[in-house]
C-alpha cells in the first residue's frame, strides 16, 4: 500500500470538524488517512509518496451500502416490475434460492462486490439470506475477501426449502474462520428478519437470536421491518432489553410514533432503502426518512434486492431526495401530513457515507476522510460532460455523477479501481462466470 498524496483536488471529507477543501490534499499512509490539509506536499510523511494529481476532481469518501442481498446478482433486473413484496418473495426466495449452489453464491455475491466498487461503494453489508449450508456461506465470504471490498457477512438461513438448519449455529465458526479476514476488511454480523409473518419463528429475532449475538459480539440486521407487526415486535424487544445501538432495523416503513420512539430511546440505527420502499411499494411505500430524523435517527441507505433495482447509491440518494421534498412540499400545499422539514443533498450524501458506517457499526473505521480513519476513498472527475463545470461538490456527486465518472477507488489505502477500470478484474472472465451460473439456475428452474 505504501503511502500516496492526492493532491490539488476538491475535498469533500463528511468530517463535521475538518469540513470540505476547494483545494486540498489526502494523505494515505498505509491503510490510513494520514492527514487532510490545503497543501501536504511538504509533510513530513509525503517524502516517496505516489503522487496522484486529483486538480479538476472531487476527493470524497466511498459509500457505505448498509443492506444488498448479494447472492441474486447473477438474476439482476429479472423482475423489474415485480408487483408487491409477496411476487419477489415467491419467484426469487420460494423458487430460485433452494436451486443456488455454492458457487452460485460465490459467483453472485462476487458480482454484487464488484458492481459496488464500480460504482465507488468501498463498504457492502451483504445481507446474505440463503445460508443452506456451511459450504454457501463460506464461499459468500470468500467473494467478499477475493473482491478487496469491506465487506460486512450479515448470515441469515434461508426463508424456504431444503437447508442444513446450521444457522445460527454456524456463527461461531464464521466468526473464528473470516472475522478480521483480509487485514480486517471482513466483519460479520447476524442477520434477520422482524417477525415470523413470512418464514417462520426461527428467523424472527427476539431473545434467543440476541443471546446468540451477545454471546459472539455481534452487531444485528434486522429486514423486513413493516408496519403494526413490526412495531408491536419493536416494542416487544425493548420491554426485553433487546434494542440498542448494535441493532440495525431495516426498511421501518409504516411504523408506529410509539415504536420510533422507543427505537431513538435505544439508540437503535435504520437502514433505508428508498428505491426498492418506493417500487416495490414496501408497506406506505415511503422511505421512513422524516421518521427517523424526528427520533433522532440519522439513517444509512442501501440497495436491497438487484433483482428489480438499480445497483449504486447515486440512486438511492437522489431516489430519497426527491421524495423526501417532494412530501415536505405536499404538507405546504394542503396535504393532512405534518410537514417536515427539507433534507438536503449534503443530508443524503452524509446517509451514503458516514451515517451508513454508523448504521452497521463500523463508524469508527469508515465513512469519512479524517486523519485514522481507513482509506476508503473515491476519485470523481468533474470535467466530464455530465458533471462540468464543478459549482458545488456535494451537489456535483449526489445530483450529478456517477459510476463513469468515478476515476479511483481505494478501500484500505488498496487501490480497487483505476483510471476508471477496476484493478485485476477479468470482466470477460466474471462475464462468462455469471452467464453460466445463471443458465444453469434458469435450467433448474424450468424443471423444477
Amino acid at each position: 500500500m505504501g503511502t500516496t498524496l492526492l493532491t490539488g483536488g476538491t475535498v469533500v471529507t463528511m468530517d463535521p470538524h475538518i469540513g470540505d477543501l476547494e483545494r486540498g490534499d489526502v494523505l494515505v499512509r498505509g491503510d490510513r488517512v494520514a492527514a487532510v490539509g490545503t497543501d501536504l506536499r511538504t509533510h513530513p510523511d509525503a517524502a516517496g509518496a505516489t503522487v496522484i494529481d486529483t486538480t479538476g476532481r472531487v476527493v470524497a469518501p466511498g459509500f457505505v451500502d448498509t443492506h444488498r442481498h448479494a447472492w441474486q446478482a447473477q438474476m439482476r433486473r429479472r423482475i423489474p416490475d415485480v408487483s408487491d413484496l409477496g411476487a419477489y418473495v415467491a419467484s426469487t426466495l420460494g423458487e430460485i434460492a433452494p436451486l443456488y449452489t455454492p458457487h452460485d453464491m460465490y459467483v453472485g455475491t462476487r458480482l454484487a462486490a464488484l458492481t459496488a466498487l464500480d460504482a465507488g461503494i468501498t463498504t457492502m453489508l451483504d445481507f446474505s439470506h440463503n445460508s443452506r449450508t456451511a459450504e454457501h456461506s463460506d464461499a459468500a465470504v470468500r467473494a467478499l475477501v477475493d473482491t478487496g471490498i469491506r465487506g460486512v457477512h450479515a448470515s441469515m438461513g434461508p426463508h424456504f426449502g431444503d437447508w442444513d438448519r446450521q444457522w445460527p449455529g454456524d456463527l461461531e465458526r464464521l466468526c473464528s474462520a473470516y472475522r478480521g479476514a483480509n487485514d480486517g476488511l471482513v466483519t460479520i454480523r447476524l442477520a434477520a428478519l422482524a417477525t415470523d409473518e413470512i418464514a417462520g419463528p426461527a428467523l424472527a429475532y427476539g431473545t434467543d437470536l440476541a443471546a446468540v449475538a451477545r454471546d459472539l459480539d455481534l452487531g444485528v440486521s434486522v429486514d423486513a421491518v413493516f408496519g403494526i407487526p413490526s412495531s408491536e415486535a419493536v416494542l416487544r424487544w425493548a420491554d426485553a432489553g433487546l434494542l440498542g445501538p448494535g441493532l440495525c432495523l431495516i426498511h421501518a416503513t409504516g411504523l408506529t410514533p410509539r415504536a420510533w420512539g422507543a427505537l431513538g430511546e435505544a439508540g437503535a440505527t435504520v437502514s433505508l432503502a428508498p428505491s426498492s420502499d418506493a417500487q416495490i411499494g414496501l408497506e406506505s411505500a415511503v422511505p421512513a426518512v422524516d421518521e427517523a430524523l424526528a427520533a433522532g435517527i440519522r439513517p444509512g441507505l442501501s440497495i436491497d434486492v438487484e433483482v428489480a433495482l438499480a445497483s449504486d447509491m447515486f440512486t438511492q440518494m437522489r431516489t430519497l431526495l426527491a421524495i423526501q421534498r417532494m412530501r415536505a412540499v405536499r404538507g405546504v400545499y394542503g396535504s393532512d401530513e405534518p410537514v417536515p422539514p427539507r433534507i438536503t443533498s449534503r443530508d443524503v450524501l452524509d446517509f451514503a457515507t458516514r451515517q451508513g458506517a454508523h448504521t452497521i457499526g463500523l463508524g469508527e473505521v469508515t465513512g469519512s476522510l479524517a486523519p485514522g480513519r481507513q482509506a476508503d476513498l473515491i476519485v470523481v472527475d468533474a470535467g466530464d460532460v455530465n458533471t462540468m463545470p464543478l459549482n458545488d461538490a456535494v451537489g456535483t456527486l449526489v445530483l450529478g455523477a456517477d459510476a463513469r465518472n468515478i476515476e479511483t477507488v481505494m478501500v484500505g489505502g488498496t487501490v480497487r479501481k483505476e483510471r476508471g477500470r477496476l484493478v485485476g478484474v477479468d470482466v470477460d472472465g466474471l462475464r462468462d462466470a455469471v452467464t453460466a451460473s445463471r443458465d444453469r439456475i434458469v435450467g433448474a428452474l424450468g424443471h423444477a
